[in-house]
């Protein structure tokens, strides 16, 4: 027999949060305590357990669903060839003597292969990765921006990386993107992070962000900048256009 919200149970009602986290990568205490018809601090207590399982991070009045952020090198061979096709559109949108913020992440490290020589390109990058995906090539100057690189996010982080960063001007910024939704813009799981993103894209011309179809529907803690900063968002062919006229409506020009 189904469970219904005057009958569920505390783990049946976990089950069934757990469910929801799932399908939309977040809830909301309050939502949840309506549709349970329980108190919030039931609901409280539930996120509490679930989020002492290692199922969910709690956060300011519900839940986010506990995303695994592979090792680097593990997110490098990940839809490969899809980071590939993307980056070649993305690299379309630079212009000749450019200087580029090129943020950590295996996307933009296929984007530093996919930038065309010769074209007097200034890449500037927190990323050991994306410094050697160019390093040599004829037309391109590389600033490796210092600081404490941590190995999961697979590049520079903290304030000596801040400080650096915003002593540079840069034509255009691509951001590694962790979540990205129409409404609020760009999310990002790390405080360090989410600081030096925050910088890099105010010190830039003009944000690009290049989203992967699970970006497009993931959940992160930290938002890193609102939907207006972003000029230029690069998604895949088949990307839902439902969802491609949101983001076109808030005035974001759509890439595919």
């Amino acid at each position: 027999m189904n469970a219904t919200p005057e009958t569920t149970l505390p783990r049946e009602r976990q089950q069934l949060i757990l469910e929801r986290l799932g399908r939309d990568g977040k809830v909301v205490a309050a939502d949840l305590a309506h549709e349970f018809r329980v108190s919030e601090d039931s609901i409280r207590r539930d996120l509490r357990d679930l989020a002492a399982q290692g199922l969910c991070r709690r956060v300011y009045g519900g839940a986010l669903l506990m995303q695994h952020v592979a090792p680097l090198d593990e997110r490098h061979r990940e839809r490969a060839e899809l980071k590939r096709a993307l980056a070649r559109v993305a690299a379309g949108l630079v212009g000749e003597g450019q200087i580029l913020f090129v943020d950590a992440g295996s996307t933009n490290t296929a984007l530093a292969k996919a930038l065309p020589d010769n074209r007097g390109l200034t890449v500037v990058t927190n990323a050991p990765d994306v410094a050697m995906a160019v390093l040599g090539r004829p037309g391109f100057e590389v600033i490796l921006l210092g600081g404490r690189v941590d190995a999961r996010i697979g590049g520079a982080i903290g304030s000596r990386t801040v400080r650096h960063a915003q002593d540079i001007r840069a034509d255009l910024c691509f951001p590694g993107v962790c979540a990205i939704d129409p409404e609020r813009g760009l999310w990002t799981y790390d405080e360090e992070e989410t600081v030096f993103k925050q910088a890099i894209i105010e010190a830039s011309g003009e944000t690009v962000a290049i989203a992967t179809p699970d970006k497009l529907v993931a959940s992160a803690t930290h938002h890193t900048a609102p939907v207006t900063a972003i000029a230029h968002l690069v998604v895949a062919a088949d990307t839902d256009a439902a969802v491609v006229r949101r983001y076109r409506a808030a005035g974001v020009a759509v890439h595919m």
